[in-house]
């Protein structure tokens, strides 16, 4: 068997988290298990590139990717709240929820590819993060395997409700993908939900916006994991027809919730990321 290999933009995000963790205060996204889940290597690769964590790209790149995560499990605390015990994080990388997760009684699923699974789990057993016994690993192979019948196999109930995270995932996915797993989800029993983030098509952002975009749309294809599918805020809320209490969220509105009054410079920068909530 070949060695996993890790997927370059969950790598990426992953030590976007750390370095808030080591860079940035007050934090927006506390996790404590962000660093020690990398090891020597990433962190050696983070310390070496510290000056450049303050330039206004990074920062940007890190806000997004802390105020994601940090709006994700925002709306999992409501969930939890209102009685949700089945957490289904879709494209999981590197999260570490399940290693921070303050409610026993909710049970975390991990999904992802089977090769991006198999080295996060190297990792953890490597850097000795202790497994949780409420954590369940569900390796899914899209091309030969059915998420609702991996999901059921690994013991999730579709009887009970369950709230899914879906992040940095939508804009690699095909529209049929996309959909099925729409769909998926609206299948769930009532009190369900999801949060997820997606992009602005490159004619719905200003023209300087552009160039950014392209130059990480560039970045992300030499990595072997090209942006597919986009969305205006319009298009996304149509597709999610069967849910309620949907929350579409652009900078304006993310910088006033997590980064207001911050003095540095960490925050939301253009109009191409948004964050989506909605609930059946």
């Amino acid at each position: 068997m070949e060695e996993a290999r890790p997927s370059r933009t969950a790598l990426r995000v992953a030590m976007r988290r750390a370095a808030h963790q080591m860079y940035d205060s007050p934090l927006v996204f506390t996790d404590p298990v962000a660093v020690p889940i990398l090891g020597q290597e990433y962190v050696e690769d983070l310390q070496r590139d510290a000056p450049g964590r303050h330039q206004p790209f990074a920062l940007g790149m890190r806000a997004f990717i802390v105020a994601r995560s940090r709006y994700a499990e925002d709306n999992l605390r409501r969930a939890v709240d209102a009685g949700v015990r089945q957490y289904v994080l879709l494209g999981a990388g590197l999260d570490t929820f399940a290693h921070r997760n303050p409610w026993p009684d909710l049970h975390v699923f991990e999904v992802d590819h089977p090769a991006t699974q198999q080295w996060k789990r190297g990792l953890i057993a490597r850097n000795q993060i202790a497994v949780p016994a409420n954590l369940t690993y569900v390796a899914v192979d899209f091309e030969r395997q059915s998420l609702a019948d991996r999901l059921a196999e690994s013991g999730f109930n579709e009887n009970e409700p369950a709230f899914f995270t879906w992040l940095g995932v939508v804009p690699y996915l095909t529209l049929p993908a996309f959909r099925g797993t729409v769909d998926y989800i609206a299948s769930q029993a009532p009190g369900s939900g999801v949060a997820l983030d997606y992009g602005m098509p490159r004619d719905a952002v200003p023209p300087m916006e552009r160039m950014v975009l392209d130059a990480l749309a560039a970045r992300v294809k030499m990595a072997g994991e090209p942006f597919q599918l986009f969305f205006t805020p319009d298009r996304i809320a149509a597709e999610f027809v069967a849910f309620r209490d949907l929350e579409d969220l652009g900078t304006l509105e993310v910088n006033v919730r997590y980064f207001q009054g911050r003095r540095d410079n960490l925050k939301w920068l253009g109009s191409a990321a948004r964050l989506f909530s909605a609930w059946l």
